[in-house]
């Protein structure tokens, strides 16, 4: 009985750390990511090489819950993909083929996703801390990861959808975090980044025409020849943030109306 109340608890600690990205940062501490929960696999590649082949576009591969940590499933096709609550840590998913899939609540710490295919997929309340992504394709995406220290260079997030959900307040505020991130070179054009948080991250040649950036925390990013056209600064915090020869900025949007733009660093 003890035993249950213990495993059921770590459960309900990890259900809870993955639906609040905010609080998830301050609660990753008591999760060991070197457990048999979060390291191990309990399915090898040709085991969901058989869940891919046996689905159906009514019935899509259901990987839920499914502990995959640490396999190479690089180059296989995942679309439309059942994957909430899995774990992914440190996989390798590079060219895999994610568009649609389901990602909600899974765990992707460190996991490699270099050049995969996410378009319009669901990646709702999932960790994603130090993952790699450079050159993945997330347009038209929902994003309220966690991705504190992850790199996305070249990553492209043309129309995806990272900012806050403002319907869900009571779980928390509800966003992507970008926080010390790599997303140099990303395409983040008609991108919602509204009260992401970016702080520290680094922008240099990061295309952001007609992004929301409205109530974005940016302290200390570095926004190096980044593309600014039509971008919205409105609330924007721009303390200590770096800006470097910006282009268009003189076509942004309210950026006399970013909080703190008294501290940022012009060079």
């Amino acid at each position: 009985m003890i035993r249950a109340s213990i495993r059921i608890g770590a459960v309900a600690m990890f259900g809870l750390a993955s639906a609040i990205p905010g609080a998830s940062q301050g609660m990753m501490q008591h999760v060991d990511l070197t457990s048999p929960e979060m390291a191990s696999a309990e399915m090898t590649r040709a085991d969901v090489e058989a869940a891919i082949a046996s689905a159906t576009s009514l019935k899509p591969a259901d990987l839920a819950g499914k502990k995959l940590s640490g396999l190479d499933l690089s180059s296989l096709d995942l679309s439309g993909a059942i994957l909430r609550g899995a774990r992914l840590n440190k996989t390798k998913l590079r060219d895999a083929k994610l568009d649609r899939a389901i990602l909600d609540q899974a765990w992707l710490v460190e996991a490699d996703l270099s050049r995969a295919s996410l378009t319009r997929a669901s990646i709702f309340a999932a960790q994603m801390q130090r993952a790699t992504l450079d050159g993945a394709d997330l347009s038209g995406a929902r994003i309220t990861a966690d991705l504190t220290g992850a790199r996305l260079v070249g990553t492209v997030l043309t129309g995806a959808n990272l900012g806050a959900d403002m319907k869900n307040q009571s779980m928390g505020l509800m966003r992507a975090i970008l926080k010390s991130s790599n997303l140099e070179r990303a395409i983040l054009r008609d991108a919602d980044l509204s009260r992401v948080d970016l702080e520290f991250a680094s922008l240099q040649d990061a295309d952001l025409t007609n992004a929301s950036l409205r109530g974005a925390a940016l302290g200390g990013a570095t926004l190096a020849r980044v593309t600014l056209d039509g971008a919205d600064f409105n609330g924007a915090d721009l303390a200590s943030t770096r800006l470097i020869e910006p282009i268009g900025l003189d076509a942004a949007k309210n950026f006399d109306k970013a909080q703190n733009i008294e501290r940022l660093l012009r060079q």
